[in-house]
């Protein structure tokens, strides 16, 4: 697996200071789902990494609910760096 370069520019420096923000576990939940993802294409029947992404993906969706509620500008960055697809009812 290749690691995303954006890791170390950003989050690793500040990995202690900020892990508690929403665009810090945004982040990681990502990291999780890109994993997940890769190792489901190679074992398609592994039901229980199924759920444990679809799960992630909830999380990861309620944390960019609660951050388009709560300031549009930081949400709008968030997707746009991260290559998140904007959900359909926003």
């Amino acid at each position: 697996m290749v690691k995303n370069p954006f890791i170390s520019v950003t989050f690793q420096e500040k990995k202690k200071e900020n892990s508690g923000s929403v665009e810090f576990q945004v982040f990681s939940f990502t990291n999780k789902i890109q994993k997940l993802t890769s190792h489901l294409k190679l074992h398609r029947k592994d039901y229980l990494s199924q759920r444990g992404l679809r799960k992630i993906l909830e999380k990861r969706q309620r944390l960019l609910s609660y951050l388009s509620n709560k300031n549009r500008i930081r949400y709008k960055e968030l997707i746009s760096k991260f290559n998140i697809r904007e959900s359909k009812n926003r």
